[in-house]
């Protein structure tokens, strides 16, 4: 008796390619990528794992969901601003169509009326100056840490470099500045302690090896109580009187002061202090891509731009593109959410629980207050006052991993066994993507048993 094998009744590979669906799904995905969609259904129906009739419908499922990139879009509903987790700073709508523009041939580096070589990195350059008239010349390089490094390496080499111990920070994934500096092979000389540094401490450390000082924005963190620190305006005089560079590393982006943090340090208010260079973030308060902003004197810019390092951290096309049309249009989405009113978000939060009330009237909806927070090393401990639906907190999980691929993944937070949905960096053009969300998870919380009124 001859037993007919199911496995011969496996659709063949010629036959899956030429579905129109998976034809259409070549012009995103390259045909290795989906001939490997196919063999992997097919394997999946030789193993046993699904039958053979539904190795086509997972082929089309499949191609339906993969994009080209692993990278999925999030809401961001946690109420941190610069969420390093989830890439800080969202691009405004004119930094993202400078990256259109400028992802194919753009004249970066090439004048169009002279047909000669331009300034790389011209417009992103004067959008700088223009944004913080108090530096003489300006430089972006890939990243905060390229930009130390370079700074690093370009004025102090295998010199000293003075820094108080209570600035020597680690930052996110246990990366650590002094050991960014020692790379450069830089010589650090610490001085005061952790709580308490002065003036005195700087000026006993000057000596043959010095070739910089150094201040370090602890933005991630605070000291406070029995303190003593030295900023730009007290180390001016001292760096000016042994003709020293001052370089202010402030990391958290912020070009000009602003009332919400008003003890977070701005670019201008140190160059005007005295510093001869002030590194900061693009990704950050300025809201815009990751980047190294380099602020300062023309002839400590220049100095660093002919350095041979500077070729290895600079920054691309894409990045320029996005720091200018960042600085020349309107106030990113990371100064918008810093500064909305409490009040404006407890109405939008009100509106909105509303209508999830009416598409899910079994979820127990509440909205009460929640103070949300500026993130990604910047305004440390600075609560910003707000409002957010406090939800079922088995809804956090299930925002995260949706049922549906049309359905997008919401980082929620949890708080006093509470899902924990703030509105602050939500856009109002992704109200309905929330809501959706919201309403896809809830059947789910329902069937548990949990999250009813």
């Amino acid at each position: 008796m001859i037993v007919d094998d199911p496995r011969r009744r496996i659709p063949r590979t010629d036959q899956l390619l030429a579905h129109p669906l998976v034809v259409a799904a070549t012009r995103t995905l390259s045909e290795k990528v989906v001939r490997g969609i196919v063999r992997a259904a097919q394997d999946r129906a030789r193993s046993g794992h699904i039958t053979p009739e539904q190795v086509e419908g997972e082929v089309l499922a499949a191609v339906d969901s993969r994009s080209a990139s692993s990278l999925r879009p999030v809401l961001n509903a946690t109420g941190v601003i610069v969420h390093t987790n989830l890439g800080r700073a969202p691009l405004s709508d004119p930094a993202r169509q400078a990256l259109a523009d400028a992802a194919g041939y753009t004249d970066v580096e090439f004048d169009l009326a002279t047909g000669a070589r331009g300034r790389r990195g011209a417009g992103a350059r004067a959008a700088l100056l223009a944004a913080c008239p108090a530096a003489e010349d300006a430089l972006v390089v890939n990243n905060g840490a390229g930009a130390l490094l370079l700074a690093c390496t370009a004025l102090v080499g295998t010199g000293e470099v003075i820094v108080s111990r209570g600035e020597l920070i680690e930052i996110g994934a246990g990366f650590r500045l002094p050991d960014l500096i020692q790379s450069a092979g830089t010589h650090l000389r610490e001085v005061g302690t952790t709580n308490r540094t002065h003036l005195q401490d700087y000026r006993d450390a000057i000596g043959a090896d010095t070739r910089a000082i150094l201040t370090i924005h602890t933005s991630n963190y605070r000291v406070i109580g029995f303190t003593a620190a030295q900023g730009p305006a007290e180390l001016a005089p001292l760096a000016r009187e042994h003709d020293l560079p001052l370089i202010a590393d402030l990391g958290s982006g912020l070009l000009a002061p602003d009332p919400v943090l008003r003890e977070e340090p701005d670019a201008t208010t140190a160059l005007e202090a005295g510093a001869d260079l002030v590194i900061a973030s693009g990704d950050k308060l300025l809201g815009g891509p990751q980047a190294g902003v380099l602020l300062g004197k023309a002839e400590v810019i220049a100095r660093l731009s002919r350095h041979p390092l500077a070729r290895a951290v600079r920054a691309d096309k894409l990045t320029l593109a996005a720091i200018e049309a960042t600085l020349t249009g309107p106030e990113p989405p990371v100064l918008a959410a810093l500064h909305t009113r409490a009040e404006d978000l407890r109405q939008r939060t009100e509106a909105f629980a509303e209508r999830l009330r009416q598409q899910a009237p079994g979820l127990k909806v509440e909205v009460l207050e929640h103070d949300g927070r500026t993130g990604g090393g910047g305004g440390a401990e600075v609560p910003l006052p707000g409002w957010a639906l406090h939800l079922p907190a088995a809804l956090t999980g299930a925002l995260r991993t949706p049922s549906g691929p049309e359905l997008v993944p919401v980082v929620a937070t949890t708080r006093e066994d509470a899902c924990v949905v703030d509105l602050r960096c939500i856009p109002a053009a992704a109200e309905d993507q929330l809501l959706a969300a919201l309403c896809g998870a809830a059947p789910e919380i329902e069937r548990m048993g949990e999250g009813r009124r």
